[in-house]
């Protein structure tokens, strides 16, 4: 049984079929989950929580980022709570939604030198965590959540993203 109740919607963009999506995100998602029980103590409901993740291209998730966060621009990701919930709080039984856009997602993932799988992986992990109330708006929370991200993704055998590399929120376009 897998941790979470993952809804996929594929809107715009080159993305890999939905399935592959499904298990790439859930076998990303699902090591997530067992990192932040284990070694954050994150509680976690016992029937799985839904989680909504949607794959778009660069002109929806602009005109989405313009909306809601009033920044007429593309973003590589975006991710909206159902519910508020800080770290270590019980989540609600909808988590929320993770919205990607592929040409970001792409684009960087070529300036970094980086697969596209291990790029998307990162987003979706970094996503994840502003679920539960992670943030990097300030220096010790974006400490703290790239530490969680960086170990998580060694977890899934990827490299530290942050080791050459500029914080994520100054990749956001």
């Amino acid at each position: 049984m897998t941790a979470l109740d993952i809804q996929i919607s594929v809107e715009e963009g080159d993305w890999p079929s939905e399935d592959e999506l499904q298990g790439l995100s859930t076998r990303i998602l699902d090591v997530t989950v067992a990192f932040l029980i284990a070694e954050e103590k994150q509680p976690f409901p016992d029937d799985p929580p839904e989680l909504s993740l949607v794959f778009t291209d660069d002109q929806s998730i602009r005109e989405i980022n313009a909306e809601w966060r009033n920044q007429d621009k593309p973003t590589n990701v975006l991710s909206f709570p159902a519910f508020p919930v800080t770290p270590g709080n019980m989540p609600g039984p909808m988590l929320g939604d993770i919205i990607v856009a592929y040409e970001t997602l792409e684009r960087e993932a070529a300036e970094m030198e980086k697969p596209f799988e291990e790029h998307l992986t990162h987003l979706l992990v970094h996503g994840f965590l502003h679920l539960f109330g992670y943030d990097h708006i300030e220096d010790d929370e974006a400490e703290r959540m790239e530490g969680l991200e960086t170990r998580i993704l060694a977890r899934l055998g990827l490299s530290d993203p942050y080791g050459d590399q500029p914080r994520i929120d100054s990749l956001e376009q």
